[in-house]
């Protein structure tokens, strides 16, 4: 009888022991896309566009909220310049927050897909702020020891988001307005003929 408990105890410290050892190395791969994805956010909110570029891959492909897509190192680093940089800017400072949902999901040992939300404020040179609620995907690989942004998607929501809502805004009291104008055109046009003298 003690043979066999002994022989069961044995069986289960070797299952357990098997289990620990397979778990490791996914449980380190999740902890550098941690440590890859603070890196990526610090490096966005700082605007270190050099760090940025130091964790993607050099066939790295991005596509915008806006619908932009940029692809390569180089193309990342002039869409940035572009939107952020130059005299014809766009965007004067974002900050952002990257929640995924899950763990990352492994193809094979070199590829990753992440999702999740972000929360994404943004200043305009415009002077408009605003906040986004945003949703991403990432696609990331596995290249000299450690892991790189492949691919990444970012989306809004198309039929709620704070620019539709400031346009909605905009014509509803641009009509408003509009619509004074015609009113008091209208007006003055009348009333002017009211007081004409019969020829």
């Amino acid at each position: 009888m003690k043979i066999i408990k002994g022989l069961c105890l044995a069986t289960l410290f070797a299952i357990s022991a098997a289990t620990a050892q397979e778990a490791t190395p996914a449980a380190q791969q999740h902890e550098e896309l941690r440590k890859l994805q603070a890196a990526m956010e610090a490096a966005l909110n700082a605007r270190d566009l050099d760090a940025l570029i130091a964790n993607l891959d050099e066939n790295v492909v991005f596509t915008t909220m806006n619908g932009d897509v940029a692809t390569g190192r180089e193309g990342i680093r002039e869409y940035f310049k572009i939107m952020m940089e130059g005299p014809g800017k766009r965007v004067e400072s974002v900050t952002t927050d990257f929640i995924p949902d899950a763990l990352s999901v492994f193809y094979g040992d070199d590829v990753a897909v992440a999702f999740g939300s972000s929360n994404d404020d943004y200043v305009l040179t415009s002077g408009s702020k605003f906040t986004i609620k945003g949703r991403w995907t990432a696609t990331l690989v596995h290249k000299d020891g450690r892991w790189l942004v492949g691919a990444f998607h970012y989306s809004a929501n198309v039929f709620d988001n704070p620019i539709l809502k400031m346009q909605r805004k905009f014509l509803t009291w641009g009509g408003f307005a509009i619509a004074l104008l015609f009113a008091a055109i209208g007006f003055f046009v009348g009333r002017r003929r009211r007081v004409q003298p019969a020829a």
